[in-house]
């Protein structure tokens, strides 16, 4: 039946992934491939990735509207938790590219026609529930370790939250609570969505082989992981307008990441 695709693989090649062991250097070479691809048509991109900075002014809005201004930074880094799932289009771009294939950006909007769509939108729909989970842990962090009372500007909250005790230890726990959870979306994700684009092995099999792969290169993927954190924190900077480049550039990489780390050879 057609929904057992979502979970198992509906062509039996899962057989066929192999993953490949890597360094540090390829993690470099995969991140300058996802330059080129950027360069190859940048305009196209940026008009894509214009979204990701506007859903990121509605966030920021949403949160001085609503008085969550603690939740701000929460918001900011829980990009790194949606972000692989949002970089869908970008990864089938530089896959045609890869084939010498017609690039232009429309091809971007039509990876929802995939067969493997199923099974993607499970994979998405667990990093969208690992997000809302990050949003209310934050919360919850914030009450118990900071305030009960919601901040009323943000300027004094963020002196006081630099300057005082319960500050800085709501900063040391958040951060040490939001790296488990980057690190859950890296090693769940990294791997499964490029993979399935490329094959509907079926989301049990595609997030297996992302913690697989994750598991045999640690040190790669750590420091793939802090290459994606570090971009998205630069790119948030200049009122999230940044991301215009850093997304599909760090969305790039990711697919020639994959390339590297997954062995379809036998495909």
């Amino acid at each position: 039946m057609a929904h057992f695709h979502v979970f198992a693989d509906v062509h039996d090649t899962a057989e066929h992934i192999k993953i490949r062991h890597v360094d540090i250097q390829d993690i470099i070479e995969a991140l300058r491939m996802g330059v080129d691809d950027f360069m190859e048509k940048p305009s196209h991109y940026v008009f894509l990735c214009v979204i990701y900075p506007i859903v990121g002014f509605i966030l920021f809005r949403w949160a001085f509207g609503q008085n969550y201004l603690q939740l701000i930074y929460p918001l900011v880094t829980g990009f790194a938790l949606i972000g692989p799932f949002a970089a869908l289009g970008f990864y089938e771009i530089s896959r045609r590219r890869e084939l010498k294939m017609d690039t232009s950006w429309k091809h971007a909007l039509t990876v929802w026609k995939t067969p493997a769509l199923p099974a993607i939108a499970v994979v998405g729909g667990m990093l969208i529930v690992l997000f809302l989970a990050w949003l209310f842990v934050a919360q919850m962090l914030y009450v118990g370790i900071y305030s009960t009372t919601p901040p009323e500007a943000l300027g004094s909250f963020l002196w006081n939250v630099l300057t005082s005790q319960n500050g800085w230890a709501l900063i040391i726990v958040g951060n040490a609570v939001g790296f488990l959870f980057a690190l859950a979306a890296l090693v769940t994700s990294v791997i499964s969505l490029p993979l399935l684009l490329d094959q509907d092995v079926g989301a049990y099999m595609a997030i297996k082989t992302s913690v697989m792969a994750c598991l045999m290169n640690p040190v790669p993927m750590l420091a793939w992981g802090a290459i994606v954190a570090g971009g998205l924190i630069l790119g948030s900077l200049p009122l999230l307008l940044g991301l215009a480049v850093v997304l599909p550039i760090l969305a790039h990489a990711t697919w020639h990441v994959y390339r590297k780390v997954i062995d379809t050879s036998g495909h």
